[in-house]
């Protein structure tokens, strides 16, 4: 099996170096995630971008996570699921609403519901959605902006979500009580 390096701003290469130091000043330590793909600058920095842009789209900080976590559902990637799940928490998202996004169960609040139901089938249909999956969406109070938004997010969780696939990333100390296992993998393990 092929293993990634986990990097430092010591071993990154220079091109990713500045990046990953930023990253730490901000975050207080570098996730390894930004360690994995500090091995290809362009990636790193095309990853950051997206992730600081989509901050600042016109979702809360609340709705990004649930944005998030539906995605990361989808890809099944518990590297971001387990992340994703801390950070919602962090930001206010409360427990039963993240416990549903994890375990693929109804959420209760009917806006975050449309939201999320929305950044799933954008994720799991390839943006090839059903006539009225983008009119339910604005119905329920979303705007096409937050269409183009969403998707954003899922070019955002696409390369997070494919390299820690591709990777095996190893969990960050921060999430140790957020793990989460795919449901694939649930069905592996119960075999």
């Amino acid at each position: 099996m092929t293993t990634f390096t986990l990097h430092t701003p010591d071993t990154a290469p220079v091109a990713s170096r500045s990046i990953l130091e930023n990253v730490e000043a901000a975050w207080k330590f570098i996730p390894n995630l930004h360690r994995v793909l500090a091995e290809s600058p362009a990636t790193l920095e095309a990853y950051s971008a997206a992730f600081s842009l989509f901050d600042k789209s016109s979702f809360t900080t609340k709705e990004r996570q649930v944005v998030y976590l539906a995605i990361n559902f989808e890809n099944e990637c518990e590297y971001c699921m387990s992340g994703h799940s801390a950070l919602a928490a962090m930001s206010g998202v409360e427990a039963e609403v993240i416990e549903a996004l994890r375990e693929n169960a109804p959420v209760a609040n009917p806006r975050l519901q449309a939201l999320r139901t929305f950044a799933a089938s954008v994720t799991r249909t390839r943006a090839n959605l059903n006539p009225g999956e983008v009119e339910a969406f604005l119905t329920a109070g979303f705007t096409k902006q937050q269409v183009l938004e969403v998707i954003l997010a899922v070019s955002v969780k696409t390369i997070s979500n494919y390299v820690n696939h591709i990777a095996k990333t190893p969990l960050d100390g921060f999430v140790s009580g957020t793990k989460w296992v795919a449901p694939s993998n649930r069905m592996i393990a119960a075999e």
